[in-house]
């Protein structure tokens, strides 16, 4: 018998709604994006008259989710980062080389080599027993890949022991530097609060940057190109230029904008900008502005024993190889906390602040792209898509309502609120929606239809058979099922693979084209079955023609 129980009426209509209600805010993009805006500026401390008006724009016992639009829809800044993964390299062999002083003291004699080596000669110190003292300095390699096999190569060469990283370490260290680099780019974007930016990996060693909305490329690489390397480092002594010789062990930096020495510093921190906890924008004894910083445990125990230790002494504050600041230190300065000051603007200070708190980037970058797109191109390709949307949706029901004539006309209904369904799951997950993202819903209009004519079309069949229109309508829907399921699920799986293999706009048409699956088998197989339903109830037609 062609029934629908009340419960399920209730909830698929209630499925309905809620998709509708969720896709809602989509039609007053601009006063809804104006209302979260407003709220995220409230939660940030920033609760202004002009806040509270435009948080006002949006009732708040609606949804506000939007689906976001993408680089190429509103405009914004694209950028393509080479990670300069040899520098790791070198500053293992810098970490390592008081490790290997301290083994050797009074006998080694450090020797100019290669960035990525540390090389030493030593004296009255047979060859075979020092190869074996160096060799407990390897660690395994933290790798599934390359378990068993040790971090170091250590080997002797007239006299002149050489130290590097293994193969399989340089591998490791590759990958986790990437990944670190994602990570701390990430989070400095999100702390600046840009709307959706998309950061992947691309290749072995680059990251492709698209942030939405921002002003210019070189905008975004103001945010995430400083590298914000914090280092506080002994002073040695004050040199006359970046030629001079600043002694194995040391290097020469320069101090920033205005300050004319050259410092020779210990290549070796005392404390690194890693072992930072916390880091704010704030003013100093005389109201300029500065930055605070507090170290964890470890960073604290160290920094107050240097200090407790070289009273008197320079210490310099280094950041990006630039010395920032060259205090005497006049105290023993307990707690792991303190202050740097400088030459700053309030946004220099708050920019500084957001960098060291999101960590340093444990490499330089290379921008081997960058790109801004306006968003006059952006408007157009919305226009372009609406069109090309509309289009496909008009073309559709009009086929639909020509080929099926009441039937179409449910098949329609259908449609445009399995369109309202998919922009209600994408406004739900903050989905980003892309040109190709456009074309996958273009792509979901036209597919939409597809259930529905199997299930017509079998319904005529049923009819010609000889069978009852209740009896029809009933065994159309059981039999067209299984081709149903069958063809979008083949199809839900390619919308699968091409979000976990693609990158950036496949990634959009992948989702768009996934989450329109979705809703087309649910509005097909149920929304048009209970209109049709709640119709044959209501007319109780003796013949019927589709």
């Amino acid at each position: 018998m062609l029934q629908i129980e009340l419960w399920k009426r209730v909830l698929i209509w209630g499925l309905v709604a809620l998709g509708l209600v969720l896709a809602l805010p989509n039609g007053f993009y601009n006063r809804v994006e104006m209302h979260n805006d407003a709220v995220t500026a409230i939660d940030a401390g920033a609760d202004t008259t002009a806040n509270r008006d435009q948080e006002a724009l949006w009732p708040s016992f609606l949804p506000s989710g939007l689906v976001n639009l993408g680089l190429d829809l509103r405009g914004g800044a694209h950028l393509l980062a080479e990670v300069r993964v040899e520098e790791v390299y070198e500053s293992r062999m810098k970490a390592l080389w008081p490790e290997v002083r301290d083994m050797f003291r009074g006998q080694i004699r450090r020797v100019d080599s290669p960035t990525d080596q540390l090389r030493i000669r030593l004296r009255d110190v047979d060859t075979s027993e020092a190869l074996t003292q160096l060799r407990t300095l390897a660690q395994p390699v933290v790798s599934l890949t390359a378990a068993g096999q040790l971090d170091l190569d250590i080997s002797e060469d007239d006299g002149i022991f050489i130290l590097q990283l293994s193969d399989a370490e340089k591998q490791a260290t590759d990958e986790r530097t990437i990944l670190q680099s994602l990570e701390i780019i990430r989070r400095r974007i999100d702390e600046v609060g840009t709307r959706e930016p998309t950061i992947q990996r691309q290749g072995t060693d680059r990251i492709l940057i698209q942030v939405p909305g921002l002003g210019s490329a070189q905008e975004l690489k103001d945010i995430i190109g400083t590298t914000a390397q914090l280092t506080f480092q002994p002073v040695v002594g004050i040199a006359a230029s970046l030629d001079d010789n600043p002694g194995i062990g040391n290097e020469i930096l320069p101090g920033v904008d205005g300050d004319s020495a050259f410092y020779i510093l210990e290549e070796n921190a005392v404390v690194t900008g890693e072992e930072l906890v916390d880091s704010q924008p704030g003013f100093d004894q005389n109201g300029a502005p500065a930055v605070t910083f507090r170290f964890n445990t470890s960073g604290a125990r160290k920094f107050g024993d240097y200090t407790a230790e070289n009273i008197g002494q320079l210490f310099a504050i280094v950041l990006d190889e630039e010395v920032i600041s060259a205090p005497r230190i006049q105290s023993h300065i307990a707690g792991g906390s303190g202050q740097i000051t400088g030459n700053f603007s309030v946004e220099e200070a708050t920019n500084l602040s957001i960098l060291l708190r999101a960590g340093a980037l444990p490499a330089g970058l290379d921008f081997l792209e960058e790109r801004t797109i306006g968003p006059e191109l952006g408007a157009d390709s919305i226009e372009a898509g609406k069109i090309a949307t509309i289009v496909a949706f008009v073309a559709v029901l009009v086929f639909m309502f020509l080929s099926y004539g009441l039937f179409g006309v449910f098949a329609n209904i259908a449609l445009i609120i399995n369109i309202g369904l998919l922009f209600g799951i994408l406004s739900m997950f903050g989905a980003t929606l892309t040109l190709p993202g456009i074309a996958g819903i273009v792509l979901t209009v036209g597919m939409a239809v597809d259930a529905n004519v199997l299930i017509f079309e079998r319904i005529r069949e049923e009819l010609k058979g000889g069978k009852k229109p209740a009896r029809a309508i009933e065994l159309g829907y059981e039999k067209a099922l299984s081709a149903i399921v069958d063809a979008n699920i083949t199809t839900l799986i390619t919308a699968v693979i091409l979000f976990l293999m693609g990158s950036g706009p496949v990634k959009g048409f992948a989702i768009t084209l996934g989450a329109g699956i979705v809703t087309s088998v649910f509005t097909a197989i149920f929304v048009t079955r209970l209109l049709v339903v709640m119709w044959f109830e209501r007319r109780r037609p003796k013949t019927l023609e589709v």
